[in-house]
């Protein structure tokens, strides 16, 4: 729940704060206030557009910033903020959006800067948005469809999951199969290239790191009787002759006997004691490296034959590198790869017939996931259809019905096609069905679409209606609605009000209207007022109660917010919305 909203350089908002609480809100003002600043403000907190043109002329910068009552969020939401490393202090967060006069915008999150795509998913948890042209957005076909698997469930989402894995397996194989038959020629040049490469690195069969440990050993070998005297000396030097068994002064004799003298001191002075123990393991160091390098010396290999093999061995290594990759290890992986993609070119008659028979399986499997998405769809729209009509009667149009049509999609347009019952139908990601919400406006009518047959006013009470029932099949705790009861008035704008007020027992609802009689409902009214002062508009937003509301209310009635008579039309209608809301 969205407790708090305060916002900054927005539009003919200089400062405002918006106290929230849970119930039914309202905002009301006059024209060019700033009412629908706050509605932009709400969808630039949540990851909407950054429009530079929206920060108040002469400001630096536009702030939008809400604190947010996430006690209850769902599991997800909670990881998803974590993981981001912002801090849920005490079930609230703090989010922010800024936006600058440059168009450049940052995001907050609990005190971390984030993605903006963190304050989008936030979003999609905490509040829906509903207004005009949202009416004009639900029009679409496409998004009827959408709005019906919003309402279907989590049964019919594992469906339409189904489906759609199911569909891009046989897409792909599809287009793979179209790609190899079209495209064969071509694959086949490219197979024989592959082929050649993969041959010549077979022949020469190299290690991985092959190339770096022979250059090791390259060396070794060029410089071995170097190594050789250079081992011979620090041996002599330690043990005292060579390897050949000389004599002479060593270095660990020198050494011991300097340990045996302060050693047997040790009793008199702990001093000498320690520096005997010192000596004492640089003996033992010396005598190991001693043997070490008499090993080494051993080992040491100066065979002219071994570093010819050596050479030739690089040189055939060297041949691979210069045309496939930088050392042996990229050679290997190129190999790898074009392996696998040699077998993608296959087309011979056994690889096409593979992937025929796989087509004609997907097919079938993408054919029986279809059928299922459309019934579950169909018993969907049933609910959903006989839901929003159970709405509407409450909203002044007792006559009227919603049906949200489900017909399968004719084969064409461009897309993929599957056969049921004998008929072909265009198949896509969501499925083979239109879906098309109708209204009929009274028994016996045709229905038609809702665009085409429900006047403004009354696609606005289609609208909170399906609402409604969303919000009745769950979804975000708080929802926004934005001048939804546009040419709607009398009676109809009291049944919209009281319906709002019955959502709002079960969701924060934000209302930005001008309707009385729908702000009469209010838990919590909120207005807008400007003042002009040159060019520049200030708005403010306080909150009215008692006297200052019915003036409000007077206002909006008849534009008289002192008139006595349209101050007891508007104290009458209180009562009425008081009335209602304690049935």
């Amino acid at each position: 729940m969205l407790e708090e909203l305060r916002i900054t350089g927005l539009g003919v908002i200089e400062d405002a704060t918006l106290p929230l609480s849970d119930g039914l809100t309202v905002i009301t003002g006059e024209t060019g206030a700033g009412k629908t600043m706050v509605v932009a403000g709400l969808g630039l907190l949540f990851g909407g557009r950054a429009d530079a043109g929206r920060v108040r002329p002469g400001e630096k910068k536009a702030i939008v910033e809400g604190r947010l009552a996430v006690g209850s969020a769902t599991e997800e939401l909670r990881q998803r903020v974590t993981d981001a490393g912002a801090d849920i202090d005490g079930g609230e967060l703090l989010i922010s959006r800024t936006l600058t006069a440059e168009g450049r915008s940052r995001a907050h999150v609990g005190g971390r800067s984030a993605p903006v795509g963190l304050l989008s998913d936030i979003g999609a948890h905490v509040l829906s948005v509903h207004g005009q042209s949202d009416q004009m957005r639900l029009v679409q076909p496409g998004e009827q469809r959408a709005a019906l698997d919003r309402y279907a469930g989590p049964d019919h989402d594992k469906i339409a999951a189904a489906y759609r894995e199911v569909y891009q397996q046989w897409i792909d194989v599809v287009a793979e199969l179209a790609d190899r038959t079209a495209n064969a020629r071509e694959r086949a040049r490219e197979a024989d290239v592959l082929k050649l490469g993969l041959t010549e690195i077979e022949r020469v069969a190299p290690n991985p790191g092959e190339d770096a440990e022979l250059a090791d050993a390259a060396k070794r070998l060029e410089s071995a009787e170097v190594l050789r005297s250079a081992a011979v000396a620090a041996y002599g030097a330690l043990s005292g002759g060579d390897e050949d068994g000389g004599g002479g002064a060593d270095a660990a004799s020198l050494v011991g006997t300097a340990y045996r003298a302060l050693a047997a001191q040790t009793a008199t002075d702990r001093t000498l004691g320690e520096l005997s123990d010192r000596l004492e393991t640089a003996v033992a160091s010396i005598n190991d490296v001693a043997l070490e390098l008499s090993g080494y010396l051993d080992a040491l290999d100066a065979d002219p034959d071994r570093l010819a093999q050596i050479f030739e061995r690089r040189a055939a290594l060297k041949g691979l590198t210069r045309k496939y990759a930088e050392d042996i290890d990229g050679v290997l992986a190129w190999a790898a790869t074009a392996s696998a993609r040699l077998e993608a070119l296959d087309v011979s008659d056994e690889a096409i017939a593979a992937l025929e028979a796989e087509r004609d399986r997907l097919t079938e499997e993408v054919t029986r996931a279809a059928v299922e998405l459309s019934r579950s769809r169909v018993s969907a729209a049933g609910r959903f259809g006989a839901a929003v009509t159970e709405e509407l009667a409450g909203l002044a149009m007792p006559h009227a019905s919603v049906i949200a049509a489900v017909t399968p999609r004719p084969a064409g347009r461009g897309m993929a096609s599957v056969s049921i019952d004998g008929i072909d139908y265009g198949a896509g990601l969501d499925g083979v069905d239109e879906v098309e919400l109708q209204l009929c406006p009274h028994p016996g009518a045709s229905p038609t679409a809702i665009q085409k047959g429900a006047s403004g006013g009354e696609l606005s009470r289609v609208m909170l209606a399906i609402e409604a029932v969303f919000a009745g099949a769950g979804g975000p705790p708080t929802l926004v609605f934005d001048e939804v009861d546009a040419g709607v008035g009398g009676a109809a704008a009291v049944e919209i009000g009281r319906r709002l007020a019955r959502l709002a027992t079960r969701h924060q609802v934000l209302v930005v209207t001008h309707l009385p009689q729908v702000a009469a409902f209010a838990d919590r009214h909120l207005v807008v007022s400007k003042d002009t002062a040159g060019a520049v508009t200030v708005s403010g937003i306080r909150r009215v109660e008692d006297a200052e509301r019915a003036r409000e209310l007077a206002r909006m009635l008849a534009g008289m917010p002192d008139s006595h008579l349209g101050i007891a039309h508007a104290e009458e209608l209180l009562a009425v919305a008081a009335k209602s809301k304690n049935r």
